[in-house]
């Protein structure tokens, strides 16, 4: 059955409501943060935040005596929007109560467009991206290297994570391991593992440990099965594959950081997982295939679009294998999708 079409007066009526709604949470939240900071609060500290609920955050705390303890914390009216993975300084109150003073600078921060197209960031201080794939849903070499182009815009390390290694067959390996030989022959790190059957899972782990990481996918590759498996005692949700589409459903519903127990972080968000380009330009996305770094710059006019011009390095490139044409394909997709303004 088709989706009712919503007039005008009923979509400014919705949106009425909501924002009667969200005034009345902020009046509720500022004077919660009056009660609070009229009483004894303690000295300025730094803390972690690793849960996010709209107006408020869990904040860890990182040091003194409180350290490792979790305060649901109110944040000043003049802060910035926080996100899982911000560093913080604020002050204890009472009953497991604080107050976020100070947002504290972000090494790197991970964003996505919201409904309106403005830019959010959704993960801060995240140092390794996990891109996950599996035999089942297909694999698109486009959607990895639209990853792996956001990655290094945001200056993050990617990980390539071949998940559920053990439904490889006859049929799907040699796709399989021709994508591979691609990330491997340029530089990537490439992991298979089965979180299922726990095959490659101490590697991965290895590879995680002292990093503050995500994992991004489409649905269907099994990033909760991952977590589940990392970390038992979470116990994250797992959907079962659709069994009329074989996608995936997001089962997470908040971001939220777990720790590793040898050091480290992971932080997962259905917010992070699939996340678009959008806000990037077309030196961004060329900037982003690694493999171009030594040919940009190289073609015979400076305005070249790498399509069919001649003296392009690119294609150059293409012809003596130095770019492998999976690579330009994708390439070239990405550059189609991006808005006008930034081509």
């Amino acid at each position: 059955m088709a989706k009712r079409q919503l007039n005008r007066r009923q979509n400014w009526r919705i949106e009425k409501i909501q924002g009667e709604r969200a005034a009345r949470a902020a009046k509720r939240e500022s004077q919660a943060l009056e009660t609070l900071e009229g009483g004894d609060l303690g000295p300025e500290q730094t803390g972690l935040v690793i849960a996010h609920f709209g107006v408020q955050v869990e904040v860890e705390a990182q040091e003194g005596e409180l350290s490792g303890q979790v305060f649901r914390c109110h944040l000043r009216a003049n802060l910035p929007a926080l996100v899982t993975g911000d560093k913080v300084v604020w002050r204890a109150g009472n009953q497991g109560i604080g107050v976020i003073v100070a947002q504290l600078p972000r090494s790197t921060e991970l964003c996505r467009p919201d409904s309106r197209g403005q830019l959010k960031p959704v993960a801060a201080n995240v140092d390794l991206i996990v891109i996950v794939f599996a035999p089942m849903p297909e694999p698109h070499a486009n959607l990895i290297d639209r990853y792996l182009v956001a990655a290094e815009h945001a200056g993050i390390r990617p990980l390539l994570l071949l998940n559920k290694f053990d439904l490889i067959d006859d049929q799907n390996a040699p796709a399989l391991n021709a994508l591979l030989e691609v990330y491997r022959t340029l530089g990537y790190p490439v992991l298979e593992v089965s979180a299922h059957h726990g095959n490659g899972m101490q590697n991965l782990q290895d590879q995680l440990d002292g990093h503050i990481s995500v994992f991004v996918g489409q649905s269907g590759v099994g990033k909760s099965s991952l977590v589940n498996s990392l970390l038992p005692e979470v116990g994250t949700r797992v959907g079962p594959l659709s069994e009329y589409s074989g996608q995936g459903t997001h089962t997470t519903t908040t971001a939220r950081l777990f720790h590793f127990p040898r050091g480290g972080d992971l932080i997962d968000s259905p917010g992070i997982r699939e996340f678009g380009l959008g806000h990037v330009s077309r030196a961004d996305v060329e900037a982003g295939f690694i493999e171009f770094n030594d040919l940009l710059g190289r073609c015979r006019f400076r305005d070249c679009k790498h399509d069919r011009e001649p003296g392009c390095a690119l294609l150059q490139g293409l012809a003596d294998g130095r770019v492998q044409q999976q690579r330009m394909n994708s390439y070239r997709s990405i550059i189609a999708s991006l808005p006008e303004s930034s081509h």
